[in-house]
């Protein structure tokens, strides 16, 4: 009864998302090359360059129209990728575009990009970026602080192919952790398949569960979709169905990330699905941030 539960929750879940996933496929973009120009009296214009010579750049804005600037006026010069400029307006970048609340989607960070990561103080994550496909990360939740006791470490390599670039990505990992101080080797062997590009996108993913050297027999299955709302602001869902080869629950999140400079901070509920069956409903909050703290 609880399986076929789980099967239309999901089967909903995937038809709430839909939509979202066929606008993806019909995206194509033209790549204009937009550029943010500072100046050294403060000011910010964005736009393209349509003329440059050794003196001057003349620039295309939406607000401005046409404007002459000296080069020796200008502080920096940036080029943006067509997905930042909406309507002449600058979209903050997503600082954490390769997961949704925890699980990773099919794209990767780029060779040198560092961010770290937290949710409710006390579990911290950092991510480094290798190469174009190969990333990874390595996190503690520090309990040793308190009179030393067990601390759950872990390392997370992942990697990450371009089927079609900025519309379909693939990714492969593993979660791969133990615990100081007691407890064995735990973790987790994950596919992703991910759909559209990265302020929109859907992924599929299937997990095996390992802990003690004997791996699950059922993969976790999740189902997972970021949606750009605004120049500040996603749309952020998060679901599994998990099996532990003698009972099958789910979990169902829902929240957003909002872009506060170069921090995202992400907020939602997770929703145990076993509860509902019982007549009893519970919802657990999450909070957490991410700050990019390498090149770009």
């Amino acid at each position: 009864m609880k399986s076929g539960f789980f099967f239309f929750a999901f089967l909903f879940l995937g038809l709430l998302i839909l939509p979202f996933t066929v606008t993806i496929a019909q995206e194509v973009q033209d790549e204009i090359l937009t550029y943010r120009i500072k100046t050294k009296d403060g000011n910010e214009f964005i736009g393209q360059i349509i003329l440059e010579d050794e003196e001057k750049i003349v620039l295309e804005t939406e607000k401005f129209g046409e404007i002459s600037i000296r080069k020796s006026d200008i502080q920096s010069r940036t080029l943006l990728s067509s997905s930042q400029v909406v309507n002449g307006q600058l979209w903050f970048e997503n600082p954490q575009a390769t997961r949704y609340f925890f699980s990773p989607n099919g794209y990767g960070i780029k060779p040198g990009e560092t961010y770290y990561q937290n949710v409710w103080v006390f579990f911290n994550q950092f991510t480094f970026g290798i190469t174009e496909n190969f990333s990874f990360s390595a996190g503690m939740v520090p309990l040793f602080l308190f009179a030393g006791a067990p601390t759950p470490v872990w390392l997370n390599p992942k990697f990450s192919i371009p089927v079609v670039k900025d519309k379909y990505n693939v990714g492969a990992g593993a979660l791969l952790g133990t615990v100081i101080g007691g407890g064995g080797a735990f973790g987790v062997l994950y596919g992703v398949n991910t759909i559209g590009n990265r302020d929109k996108n859907f992924t599929l993913g299937l997990g095996w569960g390992f802990s003690d050297g004997r791996i699950a027999s059922s993969p976790t299955v999740s189902l997972s979709g970021m949606v750009r709302t605004g120049p500040k602001g996603y749309f952020l869902t998060e679901n599994y169905i998990i099996s532990t080869g003698f009972d099958t629950f789910g979990l169902l999140s829902l929240g957003g990330r909002r872009l506060i400079s170069n921090v995202g901070l992400d907020y939602g509920l997770i929703i145990p699905i076993m509860t509902l069956g019982d007549g009893f409903f519970f919802a657990v909050p999450w909070l957490g941030f991410t700050v990019p703290i390498g090149k770009k």
